[in-house]
């Protein structure tokens, strides 16, 4: 309740101009003019930024020019480049940061010149003159600012624009300072940033703002196309640029994900980004941009890459499910040397009827639930995924190692929801990394997301004889998976105890032949034995996958 009535007066404050607040003009020969919009975030920087450490740390425009290539310059706040270095050391990320990931370096380059605590007004009289320094003819000018474009005009950060796109402008001497300054409209600001791009032969482009994590009485993320949404979109097709409606194309896709799922796009407050977030709004930006009928927009179009969603590479057949295994070297291993290790995955088609069900092992050695996602191959599983599919998830081995190291691979040993920043060793990046549990509610969320089924998979016992009987891990991995059962409700297949059972009663000495190389990688014949167990799990639970089985 308390959510809601928070995010209903947010809303409510950020779609209304405030035209009762009415300020003095310094020239009382003027007409008033609307009073600046509320302060309805009340967000503080984590990082303050000086503008001479900002100076310093951002690269100097233009530099990042490739021979006589464009430059794509990105102008915005915090939510395009977060902290003096924009490097997540709060785990918080402005989408600039990825947005290069979409463009062919060959052909042109991304310098992301925004600033964290920059309004329209402040970024055009502080940080603009320097970037149009290094704009040169052909070049690209993305302008998606507007957050910070509130509170009062002539005190503390002075950051407001007078609402609208009208010719208003107001004279104010700034309280602290001393300073006189000329204040106007947000669009007769976007309207400079405009006017200089062309006196330059460069391109803008005007793009509304990111979403907020603040709902409306629809239960919705709510817009700003009654703000400052519409105003640039007004702006744009006044002068002729194109607009692309950043904040509609993101809040469209956190609106088809659940509320614990959308909430995670954000970190620390209801603005800023976790990596999450940058990534998904940096992928609205290349999609709004590549999508577009604007015939000014080809020639970048043309320098685009990656924009279609990467999925997995298969066959898929009309009317029959598909069913995807995930996971690390015991679900996919090298899979080719009867001498060799192998996963049960590749030996799934001994246990489904192919005819029924396509089997997709999108397994790989050496990963965690972590490195798996952050490596983008839960992505690949994710977009492919149709109603009716299966996903079995199985992480665990490696989840223990470092979280640090070069290979990045450790979790938060737990199954609560909880997260930490981390430097890593070798890379000096920085890292939000979730527990075990909260990995697994991701994968569970996504393919529930998508009509799919998840089944949870606890990881393969090793081949380790603690008082004569098997290894069990049910302590540690089999209690986090089965906290995460009690917690989402979804179908579990206990591989662990019903493996280590089969080998218990096997004996020790008849399962080195299920072991060939150490403790934990299965030969040829521990994988088969391994996908049998699978079977019998399914049997034994009555998961509807069972009638695809042999």
């Amino acid at each position: 309740m308390r959510r809601l009535l928070f995010a209903m007066s947010l809303m409510a404050a950020a779609t209304s101009m405030s035209y009762a607040q009415v300020a003095k003009p310094a020239d009382k020969a003027k007409p008033t003019v609307a009073g600046p919009m509320e302060d309805v975030n009340h967000v503080i920087d984590n990082t303050v930024d000086s503008l001479n450490k900002a100076m310093t740390a951002r690269i100097k425009p233009g530099t990042s020019r490739k021979g006589n290539n464009p430059v794509l310059f990105l102008i915005g706040n915090s939510t395009m480049r977060n902290g003096t270095l924009g490097n997540g050391n709060n785990g918080q990320w402005g989408w600039g940061y990825y947005e290069h990931e979409f463009f062919d370096a060959n052909k042109i380059t991304v310098e992301n010149q925004a600033l964290g605590g920059m309004s329209s007004r402040t970024f055009y009289n502080r940080l603009w003159p320097d970037v149009r320094k290094g704009i040169k003819a052909g070049d690209w000018v993305i302008i998606s600012i507007g957050h910070n474009d509130n509170g009062p005009y002539d005190s503390g950060r002075a950051r407001a624009s007078i609402p609208g796109i009208g010719k208003d402008s107001l004279n104010v001497t700034i309280k602290e300072t001393g300073v006189k300054e000329t204040v106007y409209t947000y669009g007769e600001y976007m309207r400079k940033y405009i006017n200089d791009c062309k006196a330059l032969g460069a391109h803008p482009i005007l793009m509304s703002l990111t979403p907020r994590d603040a709902y409306d009485e629809n239960d919705k993320i709510v817009r700003v196309n009654k703000t400052f949404g519409l105003w640039a979109k007004q702006v744009a097709e006044q002068e002729g640029v194109p607009f692309v409606d950043l904040n509609e194309i993101s809040a469209a896709k956190l609106d088809s994900y659940g509320h614990w799922k959308e909430k995670y796009h954000f970190f620390k407050d209801h603005i800023h980004t976790s990596r999450f977030g940058a990534m998904m709004n940096a992928r609205s930006a290349a999609e709004g941009l590549a999508e577009s009928k604007d015939p000014e927009l080809a020639p970048l179009q043309a320098m685009m890459i990656n924009v279609a969603l990467p999925v997995e590479n298969f066959k898929r057949e009309p009317g029959k499910p598909v069913v995807f295994f995930t996971g690390d070297s015991t679900v996919k291993n090298a899979d080719k040397d009867e001498d060799g290790m192998w996963g049960w995955g590749s030996q799934a088609y001994t246990i489904f009827n192919p005819k029924k069900i396509t089997c997709v092992n999108a397994a790989k050695a050496g990963r965690s639930s972590r490195s798996y996602l952050n490596e983008g191959r839960w992505e690949k599983v994710y977009n492919s995924l149709q109603p009716g599919d299966y996903v079995l998830i199985e992480f665990g081995h490696n989840d223990i190692c470092s979280m640090t190291d070069k290979k990045m691979r450790g979790s938060i040993p737990c199954a609560k929801d909880t997260c930490h920043v981390y430097q890593m060793e070798e890379s000096k990046q920085y890292e939000v990394v979730y527990s075990f549990g909260w990995y697994l509610k991701k994968f569970i969320q996504d393919v529930r997301e998508k009509g799919a089924t998840p089944i949870l998979v606890s990881l393969t016992p090793r081949n380790e004889w603690p008082k004569g009987k098997m290894e069990r891990r049910n302590d540690t991995y089999g209690k986090w998976y089965r906290e995460v059962v009690a917690e989402t409700g979804v179908a579990f297949l206990d591989l662990h105890n019903i493996a280590a059972d089969s080998y218990d009663k096997i004996g020790k000495e008849k399962v080195k032949a299920y072991y060939k190389k150490d403790h934990t990688h299965t030969s040829l014949k521990g994988a088969q034995h391994n996908a049998k167990c699978v079977a019998k799990g399914l049997k034994k639970m009555k998961s509807p996958l069972a009638k695809y089985l042999k």
